[in-house]
């Protein structure tokens, strides 16, 4: 079992401060006492969940990063002992930390787990890196984690009403990676089989402000260093207000809005695992695989 501890965030001058994380921490902690529904948080834990019952495997030993306290009832069977690091204290975890800066050797752990936190990481190559190298060979991360399209209607009808009242935009929506992008970081970071797949969610909101309590009780407010300070203005809110309902409305005052979660899945390298084949190696000819007829160009 690893002793509990703690960590500061990483303060890398060579990384680019994109999120507050001072600010998203402190909007974790709040979200979990408003109300709202939280389900997003339940539904990408049990798509995890669903990942690791593919694996066939119990763990020994794993960590979940900042995941919320509900979703971890999802992951706890699939390993002996758990490690939980939390963003704040009220996340339930043995220890308080930062993704960014974890406080863990190397190869402590066969599993890491991650449900809904690491798209606020402002250095994810550097993290995933750190998570590739505590894991033991053959180890197993998983995470889930907002995709590039997610809220895309918040965006556009936020960056209309701009454009109609003011001469440019401002971060209003977080930049959130695609699933190509994600996929290529985790090579980069030296991991081994990398899976990675996204998952739609469209809910039909009964109205904009049940939008809002949502994404307020997951702490996923504008949490970007760039954000505007000052509160919104009556009028931008009415024309985003008028946006939303006109390109993304579905009637009687109710507004869609849609979520990628994306899904990772990679492991820690390890002898026994299938390697690709060197180039020519093949002995089989496609075209009789295929059962076809090899015509020259």
């Amino acid at each position: 079992m690893v002793p509990p501890m703690s960590s500061p965030q990483s303060t890398d001058p060579a990384v680019p401060q994109v999120f507050d994380r001072a600010f998203y921490r402190l909007r974790r902690q709040r979200g979990q006492h408003l109300g709202g529904d939280r389900f997003l948080l339940l539904e990408a834990a049990e798509g995890l969940a669903d990942r690791l019952g593919a694996v066939r495997r119990r763990f020994c030993s794993a960590l979940d990063l900042a995941s919320s306290p509900e979703s971890r009832r999802y992951l706890v069977p699939h390993a002996e002992q758990w490690t939980q690091l939390g963003l704040t204290d009220r996340d339930g975890g043995q220890l308080i930390g930062d993704e960014e800066a974890l406080p863990f050797g190397a190869s402590c752990f066969d599993l890491v787990t991650s449900v809904l936190s690491l798209h606020a990481v402002n250095d994810l190559p550097g993290a995933l890196l750190q998570i590739r190298n505590l894991l033991r060979p053959d180890g197993l991360f998983v995470a889930a984690l907002f995709g590039a399209d997610t809220l895309h209607e918040l965006r556009a009808a936020f960056a209309a009403a701009e454009l109609q009242l003011r001469d440019g935009l401002s971060p209003r929506v977080a930049p959130f990676a695609d699933v190509r992008s994600l996929g290529m970081l985790l090579q980069r970071a030296g991991f081994a089989m990398p899976v990675v797949d996204v998952e739609r969610t469209t809910v039909n909101y009964k109205n904009f402000s049940n939008l809002v309590t949502d994404l307020r009780a997951m702490g996923e407010v504008n949490y970007l260093c760039a954000r505007e300070r000052r509160p919104l203005s009556r009028g931008l809110l009415a024309a985003m207000l008028s946006n939303y309902q006109e390109n993304y409305g579905t009637g009687h005052g109710r507004v869609a809005a849609s979520f990628d979660v994306v899904y990772m899945t990679a492991w820690a390298p390890h002898e026994s695992q299938p390697k690709p084949l060197r180039p020519g190696a093949a002995t089989t000819r496609l075209a009789d695989a295929l059962g076809t007829v090899e015509r020259r160009a």
